[in-house]
């Protein structure tokens, strides 16, 4: 899914849209001061229920009324910094991910239900797509009546114009799934232009029969192909629409809201979206007349604000940024604050991931993973609230999870082994003083979680270099190929419920370029035939395959060190309905949130 930016997409994504397997969480907690609230593993396991996939009729508008909703008002967004992306082609990361679900639609889309479990459907399509040739061939057929917002009819046109852009070059930071899959992993060669010379793919891959009918032909299977839709990433830019790069600042809506005003760095504001006919539309409400975001209200502040539940707090809500860590005790130990959270458990796997083109020597990878202290930077992330100590690099919420895994012993010493790193950076010859370049994002944790990482590594002879870098452009930096850094923290969830969804992005060397998220660079070619071997198979006989890549890479390799796996809590005004812990985005469900006194 999408990385996770340090706004804990869905990275996300991401996320990514963001994680399809994150625990339901429930806004009316009884916020007890002796109970302990977080959410385990255990909890994160009960909700590995496969996605379904949903014919025309669960895939047609309008979508199911929220309990208690009511229409009018605007609700207020309390950022710390501006969204990543609006174009959906670059979307890649939760925070823009939730812009997604309001502004875009796709050819399919998650729908969720009040327990979490999560079904594909037809979004501008009548259902999540029909395959034939083993799996080879899927086609979709779009509804009637989807207009943008100036009111121009979608058409099979755009959705090939949608996919073929992604080919061009600008499209750097979102998604590859599809592309690669239509056209091999280097498919930019295949369209280098994208669509913008009047060239397109060859019906033999990419197929548009009439205005209504959309055909993919792939090489194999790809059973996948439902859920890779409904990520952000693939959301609609109507043909006419499109202004390439410029599109990143003013995308045309299809969803049920638009822009109206949009102030870089400061602000940002959505209004209704006429053209958005919520008949064709099973998933989204309207419920509210707009949002106003405020894009430079950092974490502290958002959770003090909504903590005082005062003015326009009370319509309120945290986009992505978590509870403040320093408050959190304030939020979970008052009754009437914390039954203003949602919490659940994120997809999101936080590791520290080594540039393998600078840090060439595989024990001083191991000699840095022994030296960091996870449980000092879950503490710096919201203790229990906000994470718990990882021990490999497939999250809780994946299906097959394996929670005694722990190749370096990070759950049994989990404020790092420092003798065993001393001794392994003494056989790699490394020298007192050596400097090592971390790049950091400028957000309180990020912050706070440098100052330990410059520590831990002190200890065992290295000079960090701490980089700061704007939290905005974080994943856009280290994801340069030719980035300075030596090493940096890096979060990373599924995009849906398999494994693949991480090994394939993050860890397949075929797919190492500018923007991708192989942030390590690893190339190792065992693990690329894993990969290529496993993508043919169902996921029941996939999972062995998987978890043998996961083991190389992890235990032979070392390009990331597991830090910790990820949790949420954020808090909402209190005249906020309908909000929810979503197990698709992880966040606050979007998608149902309304005001209890318009």
């Amino acid at each position: 899914m999408k990385p996770i930016r340090s706004r804990s997409v869905r990275a996300i994504a991401a996320f990514a849209v963001a994680g399809s397997l994150a625990l339901t969480g429930c806004s009316s907690d009884s916020g007890s001061k002796s109970k302990d609230q977080s959410k385990s593993k255990d909890d994160a396991a009960s909700q590995q229920k496969p996605v379904q996939y949903a014919d025309a009729a669960a895939s047609n508008g309008p979508a199911a009324p929220v309990a208690g909703a009511k229409s009018g008002g605007t609700i207020n967004v309390y950022m710390q910094s501006d969204l990543s992306h609006m174009d959906p082609g670059q979307i890649y990361v939760s925070d823009a991910g939730q812009f997604a679900n309001l502004v875009h639609r796709g050819l399919t889309n998650f729908q969720e239900d009040k327990n979490g479990n999560l079904t594909v459907v037809g979004d501008i399509a009548t259902d999540s797509g029909q395959s034939s040739d083993g799996g080879k061939t899927w086609t979709y057929k779009l509804k009637s009546g989807i207009k943008d917002e100036d009111g121009n009819v979608i058409t099979s046109k755009d959705v090939r114009h949608t996919i073929e852009r992604q080919y061009s070059k600008v499209i750097f930071d979102g998604p590859t799934y599809v592309q690669t899959w239509l056209s091999g992993a280097d498919y930019r060669k295949d369209l280098p232009d994208g669509p913008y010379k009047g060239k397109h793919l060859p019906d033999s891959v990419l197929e548009t029969p009439d205005d209504e009918t959309v055909i993919f032909h792939f090489s194999q299977a790809r059973p996948d192909l439902p859920q890779a839709l409904a990520m952000a990433g693939y959301a609609i830019v109507p043909e006419k629409q499109d202004t390439k790069e410029k599109y990143d600042k003013a995308p045309a809506a299809l969803g049920p809201y638009k822009i109206s005003e949009y102030k870089a760095g400061k602000s940002l504001k959505l209004v209704k979206n006429t053209n958005w006919d919520p008949k064709t539309d099973s998933v989204r409400h309207q419920y509210v007349e707009g949002y106003n975001f405020t894009t430079t209200i950092d974490q502290a502040s958002q959770t003090k604000r909504l903590i005082a539940d005062q003015g326009e707090a009370k319509n309120a809500i945290q986009w992505t940024d978590p509870v403040d860590t320093a408050q959190i005790q304030d939020v979970v130990t008052e009754p009437a604050v914390n039954k203003r959270t949602i919490k659940g458990y994120q997809p999101y796997v936080w590791q520290m991931s080594f540039n393998l083109d600078k840090i060439k020597d595989k024990k001083i990878r191991d000699a840095i993973t022994y030296a960091i202290p996870a449980q000092a930077m879950v503490q710096a992330d919201g203790g229990r609230y906000g994470g718990e100590i990882a021990g490999g690099l497939f999250a809780p919420t994946l299906p097959g999870f394996d929670a005694k895994y722990d190749p370096y012993g990070k759950l049994k010493k989990p404020n790092g082994d420092l003798a065993k790193a001393k001794e392994l950076i003494k056989e790699a010859g490394v020298k007192e003083g050596t400097k090592l370049t971390y790049a950091y994002a400028n957000s309180p944790r990020g912050q706070a979680q440098q100052v330990i990482i410059k520590d831990a590594l002190g200890k065992i002879g290295f000079d960090v270099q701490a980089k700061e870098i704007d939290r905005a452009t974080f994943y856009e930096q280290i994801g340069k190929l030719k980035n300075p850094y030596d090493l940096y923290m890096t979060g990373w969830g599924q995009d849906w419920p398999s494994q693949s969804t991480v090994v394939t992005p993050v860890y397949d060397g075929t797919q190492i370029a500018d923007g991708a998220p192989n942030y390590s660079h690893i190339n190792d070619p065992q693990v690329n035939k894993l990969i290529e071997e496993a993508l043919k198979l169902e996921p029941a006989q996939a999972a062995a395959k998987w978890e043998a890549a996961h083991k190389r890479i992890l235990e032979e390799i070392n390009p990331a060190a597991p830090v910790y796996y990820s949790k949420q809590i954020q808090l909402f005004g209190s005249n906020i309905g309908g909000a929810t812990y979503s197990t698709e985005s992880s966040y606050i469900d979007i998608n149902n949130v309304f005001l209890k006194q318009p």
